[in-house]
């Protein structure tokens, strides 16, 4: 069996969720990578809506094991909130997911740092304020709290106690709802309380590749957002593109097969940056509304815009994405005219590669190609062959632009609603959709 990544090829909220919930019953393992609770994944199954945070969609089928890696950043009582609402929604979580013990930790600090840095800021980020960033500035400056430290409380006092005084001498306005009796005492409860998850991933994930079994690596987020190579410093705190899998789960490269990257039928952004392909008005109303495009961890509404292929095509060479997946075409169903923009125009000149300037971004016009929309509905359809001739076209288009396959299209939110392009895509030969 092959061991496959899925990642977001636009800026996040592409729809990963829905499409690791259609292959997890084909792997055995399902291993998130990056990011933290700010990331929100929606599967809708026969109906009932999911929205998970942390723990990967794969977790909605019973008889497979989820992970989160050591690239995660976790907020316990996020976890623990999780694991409680999938049991009272039926889905036990015991012995099925386990959590790096390299994973570290999300406090009350690092929320308050960023709450108050935001707030500070001349130029926003658009951060959720969930401590995502600052837990990683910890880890990345040697003083963040690790799973593995939770369970020594003296360890773990004084960890806690050393970054909560350094925190306070810079900044003692942020810090002043900050305890570190009762970050102390809160930490350690839910330490003991989640400690049957905690585990050596890493060793976990090798040891059952050893043995056969195979594994879809999740990422958060999108590759626009990736640290190093998304719209910065507008973009997450971790690694969202395809590398950030075998950092964040300690499994090494050569155990990957391919990558499949996500893209919806346009564009969306959350929180501020550079969006050249942003449609504002009422077409840009009318695709949020029937995208319904509003953030599943904070309810914010996205910005939306047409389909980037600059964008995608250079998700393409980050990740050297081996197919695409199109999610949301039924959104376009009643525009009558769909843009689709080919490259950026910069000072008169076409671009050859996608720029790391943000003044550049911001300063760039989008070059588009005017297609008909098909007005016809194409929700719920299930095969390739059913969608009208215009919306076939429309993915044809896209294909060409963006110089990879298309091998799966998501007509609406439920698991069933998916159309498989081909028997001969790259995606059914690893394995049999």
């Amino acid at each position: 069996m092959a061991n496959l990544i899925v990642v977001g090829a636009q800026w996040g909220d592409e729809g990963k969720g829905k499409i690791v919930d259609l292959l997890t019953s084909h792997f055995d393992i399902v291993a998130r990578y990056q990011g933290g609770h700010n990331a929100g994944h929606t599967v809708i199954i026969n109906g009932q809506k999911y929205v998970l945070h942390l723990i990967p969609s794969g977790i909605l089928h019973p008889q497979k094991t989820c992970v989160i890696g050591n690239g995660v950043v976790v907020d316990l009582q996020a976890l623990k909130q999780e694991i409680e609402d999938l049991q009272a929604a039926g889905i036990s979580c015991k012995g099925r997911l386990y959590v790096s013990n390299r994973a570290h930790i999300i406090l009350d600090y690092h929320r308050a740092v960023e709450r108050g840095d935001e707030d500070q800021r001349e130029q926003r980020i658009g951060t959720t304020n969930r401590g995502i960033g600052p837990a990683y500035e910890d880890k990345m400056g040697r003083r963040g709290l690790r799973v593995t430290d939770l369970q020594n409380a003296k360890s773990l006092r004084s960890i806690l106690e050393e970054n909560l005084t350094l925190k306070q001498r810079l900044f003692p306005k942020m810090m002043a709802s900050c305890s570190l009796e009762e970050i102390f005492e809160r930490t350690s409860a839910l330490s003991k309380e989640l400690s049957e998850y905690f585990a050596d991933v890493s060793q976990y994930l090798n040891g059952a590749m050893d043995q056969g079994k195979s594994v879809l690596f999740e990422g958060a987020q999108g590759t626009l957002l990736d640290i190093d190579h998304g719209t910065y410093p507008f973009v997450t705190a971790s690694n969202a593109t395809a590398g950030g899998a075998c950092t964040g789960t300690g499994v090494g490269p050569t155990r990957i097969d391919g990558v499949i990257g996500i893209v919806k039928a346009y564009t969306t952004r959350v929180g501020e940056g550079p969006f050249p392909t942003e449609v504002h008005g009422s077409i840009g109303e009318e695709i949020r509304k029937r995208g319904k495009e509003y953030g599943a961890s904070t309810g914010r509404p996205r910005r939306c815009g047409w389909f980037d292929a600059f964008v995608a095509r250079y998700a393409r060479l980050i990740n050297n994405l081996d197919t695409f997946v199109v999610t949301k075409l039924d959104v376009l169903d009643e525009l009558p005219e769909i843009q689709v923009c080919t490259g950026y125009r910069y000072k008169g000149s076409l671009l050859p590669y996608f720029p790391p300037e943000i003044r550049v971004l911001e300063e760039c016009t989008p070059e588009y190609l005017t297609v008909r929309g098909w007005i016809q509905e194409t929700a719920g359809i299930q095969d390739y062959n059913a969608l009208p001739t215009l919306a076939q076209d429309y993915l044809k288009r896209l294909s060409d632009l963006v110089q990879a396959e298309i091998s799966v299209v998501s007509t609406g939110p439920d698991r069933r609603e998916t159309i498989i392009t081909s028997p001969k895509s790259r995606l059914h030969s690893w394995i049999k959709i």
